[in-house]
């Protein structure tokens, strides 16, 4: 039977479906579609296509045969596609949806899915891996799509490692930051995924797909001052408030955000900690917009900071609020080793709370009424807190204001396009 006629079998069935829609059209190529799990075709479809122009591996599991059960024939075609992807450094799209596995095949899934996460866990930081969970996605399987650095879920999806039937709905997911991006329907999940592909590299040895300059539109928001109009795609939206994470373009070329905007609690240190490694492993650089007056627990923001001082990417951070103590110290002082640090006019960087550091050096200001130390504070954080007082001080490289920002952020980036950092060998950080 030639393939034509197994796709023009297989093309009505959900699994091709999706798949052509992931793809631009004509330019899906299946893998092993020969492939048979008992009486009938293997429960996964699998290929490598072109989405927005750029190359990818993707599988889709069939809910129409077998309610997409997890084979030792869907098995193999998926380790197939690890392997290809893994030799040629191409990104894998896995859209999750199936019951669990083939309970007719007993302890030899076992064997199965610990090659499919062993295969994973060695594309983890060659490329790119996104899950898109469209339906069930529960066991471990939930632990072999949990292993992709990015996480899409539909409405109808239900992620969970609990196999009792209870919890891993969408907003269960997008509530604890497992997922990174919810959409209502699977045409958007799907969407959503082609989008996301388009900002990251091939690669940890290739820069990302570059596009056509688009000028800022500010709306009012920082971001949107300076990043391509229109291109900020946000992840981890809802979860962890005071952090926002995402990437965009500036120029056509792709950048991590990461924004603060008050204290760093432990989900919000986890959130940029994720993005923080996620773009050093494929040298993107990283845009850091801080606002955060302090860290909430110690343990966490000890990871955000060893994240930081670990990258060796390319690392910009502008103060456009408060800055003090530790929270400066990780993410735009020495312990950060960012390349550049800039603060916008109006923001407070100190090494200590403003309210502390009164309290040390000019405890005399605060014998007086409440209204007397509430100026004696104000007159603090403008004298000794300033952004032209810390750039005095060497503390940050030089004040702009907001409408600078793009010009001064592509200029910084520009200049550390070169960038080359060696470090000690080692396997692996232990924070």
């Amino acid at each position: 039977m030639s393939i034509e006629k197994i796709k023009s079998e297989l093309s009505g069935t959900v699994a091709y479906r999706r798949l052509e829609a992931l793809f631009d059209e004509g330019t899906f190529s299946p893998i092993a579609p020969y492939a048979k799990s008992a009486d009938g075709p293997a429960e996964a479809a699998a290929g490598y296509g072109e989405v927005n122009g750029c190359a990818v591996y993707a599988f889709a599991q069939n809910s129409d045969i077998c309610s997409g059960a997890m084979s030792k024939a869907q098995a193999a075609k998926l380790k197939k596609l690890y392997e290809l992807a893994l030799k040629t450094g191409t990104p894998v799209v896995g859209i999750y949806d199936s019951i669990g596995a083939r309970v007719s095949e007993g302890v030899e899934m076992l064997t199965a899915y610990g090659e499919l996460l062993n295969l994973s866990g060695k594309l983890a930081g060659i490329v790119p891996q996104i899950s898109v969970i469209l339906g069930p996605c529960e066991g471990t399987a939930a632990l072999l799509a949990s292993t992709a650095d990015f996480v899409i879920m539909s409405g109808n999806g239900k992620f969970t490692v609990a196999t009792n039937g209870e919890g891993g709905s969408a907003d269960e997911n997008k509530a604890n930051g497992t997922a990174a991006i919810c959409t209502k329907d699977e045409f958007a999940a799907i969407e959503a995924a082609k989008n996301l592909v388009v900002m990251l590299p091939q690669n940890n040895l290739s820069d990302a797909y570059q596009t056509e300059e688009i000028p800022a539109m500010d709306n009012g928001d920082v971001v949107s001052a300076f990043v391509d109009g229109g291109s900020f795609a946000e992840l981890y939206e809802g979860y962890a408030e005071n952090a926002g994470v995402g990437f965009a373009r500036l120029n056509g070329d792709t950048v991590g955000i990461i924004r603060t905007n008050g204290t760093m609690g432990a989900q919000e240190c986890e959130k940029c900690t994720r993005l923080v490694r996620f773009c050093d492993a494929y040298s993107v650089p990283v845009i850091t917009l801080a606002d955060s007056p302090c860290f909430a627990d110690i343990k966490s923001a000890a990871k955000l900071t060893a994240a930081y001082a670990e990258a060796t990417t390319a690392k910009i951070t502008v103060v456009t609020g408060d800055a003090f103590g530790a929270f400066y110290m990780a993410v735009a002082g020495t312990g950060a080793s960012t390349d550049v640090t800039y603060a916008l006019s109006g923001a407070c960087v100190s090494p200590v709370n403003p309210e502390a550091g009164l309290i040390i050096l000019y405890p005399e200001r605060l014998k007086t009424d409440k209204a007397g130390r509430e100026k004696a504070l104000a007159d603090f954080r403008a004298e000794e807190c300033s952004a032209e007082r810390a750039a005095e001080m060497g503390y940050i490289d030089s004040v702009i204001e907001k409408n600078e920002l793009r010009k001064t952020l592509s200029s910084a980036l520009d200049m550390l396009s070169g960038k080359r950092e060696t470090t000690l060998p080692k396997k692996h950080s232990t924070l």
